[in-house]
């Protein structure tokens, strides 16, 4: 009976081959685990604030107004840019809480929206029934935006607008019948004024458009300097006001 020849050199080949693909899944595992942590001064002030209740866990944080007779019916699901801790975004958006809605800020899946696969339901669920939500929002940072305009396109989902900030849609939107804020920065070295303009005509003609004077990307969160970023001009306590007024203005 004839006997088989073996072939070595491929079986070599093949683990060579199975090993850099593991190498490389690996990687990218840790690199996208590695993110930008929360300034922990930010978020205790937040811990501290009696007007807002925190609950949060590694992949989401949820505000509500503590009285419940402050709550306006609005909740805004908010998508965190690519490797930035949900609880960065928790200051910035404080503002909403404020003036009585309901904040989710969501970590994606692998920590990059464009990953993301869960259904608008899962985020709008995660907040408490006490806290009387009945017109969802959508919004995103940077990358989080991305996937925020796929949600707001989405009927099933039932995102009653688009919040945008540091960021705009991959994709022709322009026929979205739902009103759209973008707010963007000045000062932005990755999601650049020039982008934010370029990106236009894929969004709806009425869109409301505020561009926050000397602020930089990173400062539409709390988690430090950003690789590729622009120099700031002006101070986070300015860019959480002025922040405030866009979302408050927006989000009745």
């Amino acid at each position: 009976m004839p006997r088989t020849k073996r072939h070595p050199a491929l079986r070599v080949t093949a683990v060579a081959v199975v090993a850099a693909l593991v190498a490389s899944v690996s990687g990218f595992l840790i690199y996208a685990e590695t993110t930008y942590a929360a300034t922990p001064a930010p978020v205790q002030a937040i811990a501290d604030d009696p007007a807002i209740d925190v609950e949060w866990t590694y992949d989401h944080v949820v505000m509500t107004p503590s009285d419940p007779a402050a709550q306006n019916g609005a909740g805004l699901v908010f998508l965190a840019g690519a490797k930035v801790d949900p609880l960065a975004y928790a200051s910035k958006l404080s503002g909403l809480v404020d003036d009585g809605t309901t904040v989710v800020i969501v970590r994606p899946v692998l920590n990059f929206a464009i990953f993301e696969f869960r259904p608008f339901s899962d985020f709008t669920a995660l907040a408490p029934a006490s806290a009387g939500v009945t017109d969802w929002f959508v919004g995103g940072h940077s990358l989080g935006g991305v996937k925020a305009c796929q949600y707001a396109a989405d009927a099933d989902a039932g995102a009653r607008g688009l919040v945008l900030l540091g960021s705009y849609c991959a994709g022709d939107e322009s026929g979205l019948a739902k009103p759209v804020l973008s707010v963007s920065a000045s000062n932005d070295g990755l999601s650049t004024p020039e982008k934010i303009d370029a990106s236009k005509p894929d969004l709806p003609a009425d869109t409301v458009y505020v561009v926050l004077d000397g602020a930089t990307h990173a400062q539409f969160g709390d988690y430090g300097l950003q690789p590729g970023d622009g120099t700031s001009t002006v101070d986070d306590t300015t860019v959480r006001r002025e922040l405030a007024a866009a979302l408050t203005a927006f989000i009745p």
